[in-house]
């Protein structure tokens, strides 16, 4: 549901910056998308508009420029501990790291890594468990 949320608000905010001809979003606020209460989207109109939004919002496209395959995952904003956690249950028992990390770094569908570098850290560290515990049964 939260992705298609944010999927929405990035639709509206484009159909606004395209139909204003204008990135700031104060000119948005009379572009208002029909699904949505007048109120809320001047609200975020306002809230996209906010220097401290702003400067944010260049910080982290900075970010994923420079290296777009360094923080690549799968879980959105759901954060790792929570992936453990619903792992545990799902499994009925504690999760492996290589599991969690599976989860948050692979396509649902095709059991694909999302990127070589994913691929190459969980070849890695599988790689180092295996020395580190080859003779111990079970791998943290």
């Amino acid at each position: 549901m939260y992705r298609k949320f944010k999927h929405l608000l990035y639709n509206a905010r484009k159909n606004a910056q395209k139909v204003s001809q204008s990135v700031d979003p104060t000119l948005w606020r009379e572009r208002a998308p029909t699904w949505m209460r007048r109120d809320y989207w001047e609200t975020l109109c306002n809230i996209w508009a906010a220097e401290r939004w702003q400067q944010t919002s260049t910080t982290m496209k900075v970010n994923r420029a420079a290296n777009p395959e360094a923080n690549m995952h799968t879980s959105g904003s759901v954060s790792f501990t929570t992936h453990q956690f619903r792992l545990k249950k799902e499994l009925k028992r504690p999760p492996t790291f290589q599991e969690v990390f599976d989860k948050t770094h692979k396509k649902k569908r095709t059991d694909q890594y999302i990127s070589d570098r994913a691929r190459e850290v969980a070849e890695s560290y599988s790689e180092q468990m295996t020395e580190k515990y080859a003779r111990v049964e079970e791998q943290p």
